[in-house]
């Protein structure tokens, strides 16, 4: 057992994912690999990236927006860096990629390939990758400073903090107005259980620290991201009868969650302001349609309906990094009431594709 406490929790985790586990084979869950297969842009850049990196990384998919060319880009819980290499060939020579880490021994792979990845690989004259030492709750003390970043990204991570809601806002504090954190994680449907929050080897494989969906929506709420959008779901099963025992009838899903930072526009409900969107078809791999949720797929050139928060999103009034990619007409100086957005507000059976427990967790 461990007493998850946040210095002890911060200490398990070090020495999981830097002593313990040697690389993603060793993991005991598949907790983090039920997530969706990065699309063909992506799987193409990550078949570049130094096997080391690929084999000590421990991620759920690869949550990654893409047509984020010349943005700053933060990655929390970086650990061996694949997610920045791949940004760092998104963002082109023009962006820039910040990982933060608190393990020693992830951050040394990470930094160790960095350079001749981005020269060798993407052709760059020097790296546009830095890595630092530090705690995802503590950005401030990390040296990352407010309104700062466009994007911020993380990997099956925040479920490992002791302290979720400093790390949510945190990552408000340094967004920039119109960025956005695009991350996925492992989430419950229910609080769980002190057994289970104090079982060392669940903390270390993304179980004991999953957020109930109701908290990480209320959480959202509280620090500024007023209106979270699901991207994609998938259902954990677990089938070790030992973790199943002491997790219950808890049901475990790994989720890919957009939470915006638009400050002023974001209501807390959908509301029709009679606004339409049009997506341009600029975003590289997405010339005939986009994605901006599991409830919104623009196609190209196409009018769409949309509430005042997903206008705002895209690109209301030039605000969001979304902008350049769409056309938004109409304003808010008329309310024709709730707006029917029809998105996926918790966890069900018919919206999560399930995935056997029983392999590797965070691979």
């Amino acid at each position: 057992m461990v007493d998850c406490c946040e210095g002890d929790t911060f200490k398990l985790v070090q020495d999981y994912y830097g002593k313990v586990l040697e690389n993603s084979g060793n993991l005991k869950t598949s907790a983090c690999t039920a997530a969706s297969a990065p699309p063909p842009r992506i799987r193409q850049i990550l078949g570049k990236i130094p096997g080391e990196v690929l084999e000590k990384f421990y991620g759920c998919g690869a949550p990654l927006p893409e047509g984020i060319q010349g943005l700053r880009v933060l990655d929390l819980g970086s650990g061996s860096g694949r997610d920045c290499y791949a940004a760092a060939a998104l963002v082109g020579e023009s962006g820039t990629v910040t990982g933060v880490d608190m393990t020693s021994e992830q951050l040394e792979v990470a930094e160790r390939h960095a350079s001749d990845f981005c020269k060798e690989q993407l052709g760059y004259k020097q790296s546009n990758m830095r890595f630092v030492k530090g705690h995802i709750e503590f950005l401030d003390k990390a040296g990352i400073q407010d309104d700062s970043l466009d994007i911020i990204i993380s990997n099956c991570v925040v479920n490992l903090s002791p302290d979720k809601h400093r790390v949510l806002s945190e990552a408000y504090r340094v967004l920039a107005a119109g960025g956005e954190m695009y991350f996925s994680d492992v989430y419950s449907d229910r609080r769980m259980p002190k057994e289970a929050q104090e079982h060392e080897v669940l903390w270390g494989e993304c179980i004991s620290g999953a957020l109930y969906t109701g908290d990480f929506k209320a959480i959202c709420h509280q620090v500024g991201f007023a209106d979270p959008r699901q991207i994609s779901i998938n259902e954990i099963t677990i089938q070790d009868p030992e973790l199943k025992s002491i997790t219950g009838n808890a049901r475990f899903f790994s989720i890919t969650y957009r939470l915006f930072k638009v400050p002023g526009m974001l209501e807390p409900a959908c509301e029709d302001y009679g606004q339409f969107a049009i997506y341009k078809g600029t975003i590289p791999g997405q010339k005939h349609a986009y994605q901006l949720d599991d409830g919104h797929n623009f196609v190209t050139g196409k009018p769409v309906l949309v509430c005042g928060n997903s206008a705002a999103m895209v690109g209301e009034q030039g605000k969001s990094w979304l902008s350049r990619h769409f056309q938004v007409t109409g304003d808010r100086s008329v309310h024709y009431g709730a707006f029917p957005c029809g998105l996926a507000t918790a966890p069900s059976p018919s919206a999560a594709k399930p995935s056997a427990v029983g392999g590797s967790c965070c691979g």
